[in-house]
C-alpha cells in the first residue's frame, strides 16, 4: 500500500500539477473501476467505457499542469466522464448517419446511375437497329413512334395508305422485337 492511498483528494491533485507520477497513478486507482462502471450502465458495452474512461484520464494527464478543479475530484471525474460519453454517442450518431448515408446512395443513387447508364446503352442498341430498317419501313415507323403521327397522317405525308402504314409499323416493331430480344435479357435483372 503506497503512502498516497493516504492522501486527500486535493493533495494528490496538487502533486499531478508538480508532474507526479505517483499521485496520476493513485488518482486512477482510486477512481477508474468506478467510473468505468457508470460508462457501462450507460453505454452497455465494457471496452466502450473502459475507452471513455481512459479518454478522461488521458486528458487530466494531458493537462495536469493547467488542470483547475472546482469543487470535488469525484464530481469533477464524473462530470469528465458524463461529458465523454456524450461525446461518444454523438459520434457514434454521426458515424451512423454516414453509415447509413453511404448505405442509401449504393442503394439508391448508385442503382439509379447504372440504370441511367444501361438505359442509355439500350437507346443506342435500339437507335442502331431502326438505322438498320430498310428506308420505307424506318421512315413509317420514325414518323409514328418518334413524331407520333397518326396512321392517317403518315398516310397523306407519304403518299402511302392507312393500312400500309400499319403494316410497314407493325413490320418494324416484329424486325425489332426479334433483334433486340437477346441484348434486352442482358439489361433486366
Amino acid at each position: 500500500m503506497s503512502v498516497y492511498s493516504k492522501f486527500a483528494d486535493h493533495i494528490l491533485i496538487d502533486l499531478l500539477k508538480k508532474d507526479d507520477q505517483l499521485a496520476y497513478t493513485e488518482i486512477f486507482e482510486r477512481y477508474s473501476r468506478v467510473l468505468v462502471n457508470h460508462a457501462y450502465k450507460i453505454l452497455n458495452n465494457r471496452d466502450e467505457a473502459n475507452d471513455v474512461v481512459q479518454e478522461v484520464f488521458l486528458s487530466i494527464w494531458n493537462r495536469r499542469m493547467e488542470l483547475i478543479i472546482t469543487g470535488t475530484l469525484s464530481s469533477y471525474l464524473y462530470k469528465a466522464t458524463k461529458n465523454r460519453i456524450l461525446n461518444h454517442i454523438a459520434h457514434e450518431k454521426v458515424v451512423s448517419r454516414y453509415v447509413d448515408s453511404i448505405s442509401n446512395f449504393i442503394e439508391n443513387d448508385y442503382v439509379f446511375a447504372d440504370s441511367k447508364l444501361r438505359e442509355r446503352e439500350l437507346e443506342s442498341i435500339i437507335a442502331k437497329e431502326i438505322a438498320l430498317l430498310p428506308e420505307k419501313m424506318r421512315e413509317v415507323f420514325l414518323l409514328r413512334k418518334v413524331e407520333e403521327l397518326s396512321y392517317d397522317e403518315i398516310a397523306l405525308q407519304l403518299n402511302i395508305t392507312d393500312k400500309t402504314a400499319k403494316q410497314q409499323v407493325y413490320n418494324s416493331l416484329k424486325i425489332l422485337r426479334l433483334k433486340l430480344k437477346s441484348t434486352l435479357h442482358i439489361f433486366v435483372w
